[in-house]
Parts: C-alpha cells; structure tokens; sequence
C-alpha cells in the first residue's frame, strides 16, 4: 500500500511480526525499539521492500512519544498508521503477586508498566492522531492489549489493568476520531510464542497454558500480526472501535 507505519516495540516478537507483515503488503515501516539495538536492526534487514528505519526512544520518559512520532513522521514522510504494541511483558521477573510483593516492588512495577503500556500508547497516539488531524490523512490505529484485561492477572495486576485501560483508550479514541476518517481498533491476544514468553512456555506452566485452549496450543506472532493487518487496512473501517480476542477460545466474553 506504501504507507508510512509506526510499529512500537517491534525489535521481536508481536512487533516484529507485524512490522514484516505490513512490510510484506508494500507499507514502508518504522521499526520502534527502546533498548534492543541488535533485535531492531535484525527486523530492519529482514523487513521485504525499502524505506524502512529505525525510530528509538524509551516510552517511559517523558517527551519520548514527542520525539519518536516526529522521527517516524520526518524518515517515512507521515504516519498512516500507529501500531501501539510496546509494552512491559508479564515475566517472572515482574510477578507482584499482593500477599508477596513489597510495596516498594509493587510501586515500581505499576508505575513502570503504566508509564509505558498505557500512558506511552497514549501519548504517542495523541502526537500521530494531531499529525493525522493536521494532513487530512484517514489512517488506522491498532493497539495491542491483552486477554488479561479481561480475564484477569492475579499475578500480574499491572499489566492487566495497563491491558484494560488500554482497551477502553482505544474505544473513546474511536469515537473521537471517527470524524475525521481515522479508524481505532484493538487486538486482545491470549498467551503468545514470542522470545520473551520462552521461560514461562516451558515445563509445567507451558502444559497448562496450553491446555486453557481446546486448540490445544498457545498463539503465533503471525497471527496476531495478520489481524493487525486486516484492522489497519482502510476494509476494516467500519469495525473502529472494535477490541478483537485472538485466544483460541481459551477465555470467551459475553
């Protein structure tokens, strides 16, 4: 389609396979990292086509979204489309469970995730969309959330809440920029193989994660990617709004 495409946290996992699959349908894409320098530029080089850069920044800081929106606009020559996948993963590390945790773990956890899961995605929307708003551009906004954020993780309260709040973003952002022909989706995947869920997939915990789906296994990068795909295309227009459960019918919502 030769978009411009911002996709955060797209070093590895979800973000990497959506910036190859957006890349694949003829978008020039800008591959967001925060810290994994080496990971980015490995999906730089593998992304097909051209016009393709690296934009770096931590979501976390502020003013980061500011800057991170203007490289994208400034290499791609505008933002189409914002994929909002950057955000703090779930790991043992980050487990704060509210009979174990300290409160200084506790703390720092929710504020970190927030900075950068909720109010990182909120930000960097806010300087896209006015971009958006300003060329008279109808383009496509996907966030990625989480099964979590309805389902609930008792281990990782944060990231559920982060996860939840980030659904209901996406919808008020729907309605407020439907008027202008910008389209604001979301996709909610359940437990997902990407490099980072590798210690939580192993042994046990991976059987049991598994077996929460009557598939029977856990979702791909490409998957998700491809309804990434679908939603940021200008046929999906009318699902804006829309919060889209990729869980193999391991967790079902009213």
């Amino acid at each position: 389609m030769n978009r411009g495409v911002l996709v955060t946290g797209a070093s590895r996992g979800i973000g990497r396979a959506v910036a190859l699959a957006l890349a694949a349908g003829g978008d020039r894409v800008a591959v967001h990292y925060a810290t994994r320098h080496e990971d980015a530029e490995q999906t730089l080089t593998a992304l097909p086509g051209t016009g393709h850069v690296l934009v770096r920044g931590d979501l976390s800081e502020a003013g980061a979204a500011h800057r991170i929106a203007e490289d994208a606009e400034r290499a791609l020559g505008g933002v189409d489309v914002l994929v909002n996948n950057a955000a703090v993963a779930p790991t043992a590390q980050s487990t704060h469970r509210v009979a174990e945790a300290s409160f200084a773990q506790w703390q720092d956890v929710w504020r970190t995730t927030l900075a950068v899961t909720l109010l990182g995605a909120a930000d960097l929307t806010y300087w896209v969309a006015r971009s958006m708003l300003e060329r008279g551009t109808r383009g496509s906004i996907v966030n990625v959330g989480s099964r979590g954020a309805s389902r609930g993780e008792p281990d990782h309260p944060a990231y559920g809440a982060s996860k939840a709040a980030l659904h209901s973003f996406g919808q008020s952002m729907a309605v407020a920029l439907a008027p202008h022909g910008i389209a604001v989706t979301t996709v909610a995947p359940g437990p997902v193989a990407t490099e980072r869920q590798g210690e939580q997939l192993a042994g046990a915990t991976g059987e049991a994660l598994r077996a929460q789906s009557p598939f029977g296994r856990v979702g791909t990068p490409e998957e998700v990617a491809a309804a990434v795909v679908y939603l940021a295309s200008p046929d999906a227009v009318w699902a804006s709004g829309t919060v889209l459960d990729l869980n193999g019918a391991s967790y079902l919502r009213a």
